[in-house]
């Protein structure tokens, strides 16, 4: 079996991860349960690039338990945890190519890699499979069955893909269903930047003036959790609707200029590029911290700010402290990759247990729709996304209320009025 990680010897304290994070991850277990019985991916191959994290190991589990072949590689240089990786290799046998902090060409190497075994679906965590399929290796794409993306950069990537007719497959939008980026954006992503943040840092968020730019699902996330922990929060838009919405949540809406100068903390939230540019960092305060929880390393200027640093030295693991030619001093998290995946472990299991069910879910319906999906980008049916719900809510112990025949016949009548 070919496989790529750090070192064997760390599987054992992986394999614990690995049964942690399961153990909190109700919904995509029944999911899992049911693949066993069922076999829906019997013979398929599956080829994934993802977070390489304990609650990802569970979801090749799931796909394996339905009778997938399954590989895997890191959608992220600094967010492989490589004692699941190693575990994955050494405890079940599947095969991973990922190390933290490989630099870029290995990076490439290993997506490569993957599609080496001959993927007939592929899941994305940014769309790099599925742009490799498109560019390099475009002779794979006649076997290709379809693909799921999970996060907004991939969506966005994917829809700009089928807007010039570039996209040759179909692609579930996992990132879509609102049991994905109501819950893994807003709760996952508040949680785990706040996580990473402190873990690089160790600052008091109390009374400091945080910085929110973008206020999609994963900037609402954010935001709230950072005034949650006493902080100032101001947030940055380009959409009037979001900015207003802001606004009504309660926070102060300035321009990425002038909110700068005045920041703290910044951390990026937007699926975009060059948020924060190299003239911005020349007007922030002194001392700001500046990251980034929006997917890839483009949010901010890093490359352009190390371009005229004075000096650059690594304090902390993930802090790093560039000194401009002014004296003026810009601590970088994690080089502008994700925060929360580079600095701590990523959104808990209990969130990703509903995005995982829905990329369980979502391989099974290209296999049972591949005669009859042509190439675009979709989202899984909404009974289905409601059946994550469902199963969610009963793994907590909730119980909700049902509508009467009453309540059914009123809803869909329009007679009755005032």
């Amino acid at each position: 079996m070919k496989y790529d990680i750090k070192d064997k010897n760390l599987a054992a304290a992986g394999k614990l991860k690995i049964e942690w994070a399961g153990s909190q991850m109700k919904v995509l277990e029944l999911i899992k349960q049911r693949f066993a019985k069922e076999k829906p991916l019997k013979g398929i191959a599956i080829g994934a690039c993802l977070h390489v994290t304990s609650e990802t190991a569970n979801l090749m589990l799931a796909l394996k338990a339905g009778g997938a072949d399954v590989s895997l590689c890191a959608s992220n240089p600094l967010s492989t945890q490589d004692e699941v990786a190693a575990s994955l290799v050494e405890d079940y046998q599947i095969p991973t190519f990922a190390i933290k902090g490989e630099d870029k060409n290995t990076y490439y190497r290993h997506l490569n890699e993957v599609l080496d075994f001959n993927p007939q679906i592929t899941m994305d965590d940014g769309a790099d499979l599925v742009t490799l399929l498109h560019t390099e290796r475009k002779s794979q794409l006649k076997d290709i069955i379809g693909s799921s993306e999970e996060t907004t950069t991939g969506v966005i990537r994917l829809r700009a893909m089928l807007k010039t007719g570039a996209l040759k497959i179909p692609v579930i939008a996992v990132n879509d269903s609102d049991t994905k980026h109501m819950f893994d954006n807003r709760y996952g992503t508040g949680q785990s930047t706040i996580d990473g943040i402190i873990r690089a840092t160790n600052v008091l968020l109390a009374g400091k003036k945080f910085v929110v730019c973008g206020y999609g699902w994963c900037g609402r996330g954010l935001a709230s959790r950072a005034r949650g922990m006493g902080a100032q929060v101001i947030v940055t838009e380009i959409d009037p609707l979001k900015a207003l919405e802001a606004t009504m949540d309660g926070f102060e809406v300035l321009p990425i200029a002038t909110a700068i100068k005045i920041a703290d903390i910044v951390c990026t939230a937007t699926g975009n590029k060059s948020v924060i540019t190299v003239e911005d960092f020349k007007s922030a305060k002194d001392g700001i911290i500046v990251s980034n929880t929006g997917h890839f390393n483009v949010e901010f200027e890093y490359d352009g700010l190390v371009k005229i640093a004075k000096s650059r030295r690594t304090l902390r693991n993930q802090l790093e402290e560039v000194v401009l030619r002014d004296g003026k001093k810009i601590f970088v998290l994690a080089e502008g990759r994700l925060i929360n995946l580079s600095a701590a472990e990523g959104h808990p299991p209990d969130v990703m247990d509903m995005s995982f069910a829905n990329q369980a879910l979502a391989a099974e319906y290209l296999v049972r729709n591949k005669d009859v999906l042509t190439p675009g980008v979709y989202t899984i049916p909404k009974e289905m996304d409601e059946m994550i719900a469902k199963l969610k809510l009963e793994s907590l112990g909730i119980r909700i209320d049902k509508l009467t025949s009453e309540q059914k016949k009123y809803l869909s009548s329009w007679h009755e009025g005032t």
